[in-house]
């Protein structure tokens, strides 16, 4: 019973940081909610609230690293190399913020998330984040992590779409939660 309780205070957190748009909060609450995936499988609810808590946590971040990336080339551009050096070591700090989210989801899609599905739906929404933490990784990595994440995306993007074919063609998840981005995916990755 302490156990449910436990669970259902971490959601409660969670919701409520997520209205205060307090998403690392929020990241922290729905890890403990995964991490108990073996002994109870989440809910549609609680998938969509690790989502969206990953997703905002890392959205801001590579929002950043696009901008700096830009004002760094801006700078380059103009041949002002200490300011230059000065982005790098601030994208660098970025690059790491993302590094740890990304890992960290993805451990917890490995170790948690994706064994304890039970259904074909689940396994597709798990399989297909997966990809996509890898794709983010891709986004910035260079040289073979580059060549590497890519990799791994694609798999991961084969792998859901597999799955997903498993579904009825009437389910909203084979394309809503899966759709053209593998797709999309699978054909830029042939330019790494």
């Amino acid at each position: 019973m302490a156990e449910a309780n436990s669970r259902e205070l971490a959601l409660y957190s969670a919701k409520i940081a997520e209205q205060s748009e307090r998403y690392q909060d929020m990241v922290e609450e729905m890890k403990k909610v995964a991490v108990l995936a073996n002994e109870q499988e989440l809910s549609v609810e609680e998938r969509n609230l690790l989502s969206v808590s990953y997703k905002n946590l890392v959205g801001s971040r590579r929002a950043s690293w696009r901008i700096l990336q830009s004002i760094e080339q801006s700078e380059q551009a103009k041949g002002n190399e200490k300011r230059v050096g000065m982005i790098k070591r601030y994208r660098a700090v970025v690059e790491g913020e993302l590094d740890k989210i990304c890992h960290e989801i993805l451990d917890l899609l490995d170790k948690y998330l994706v064994p304890s599905a039970s259904t074909t739906e689940a396994a597709v929404f798990y399989l297909k984040m997966k990809a996509d933490y890898h794709r983010y990784l891709s986004e910035y990595k260079t040289d073979e992590a580059k060549a590497a994440a890519a990799e791994l995306t694609l798999a991961a993007y084969k792998v859901a779409q597999e799955k997903a074919d498993e579904l009825p063609t009437t389910n909203p998840i084979r394309y809503t939660r899966f759709g053209a981005g593998a797709r999309a995916w699978s054909g830029m990755h042939a330019s790494f």
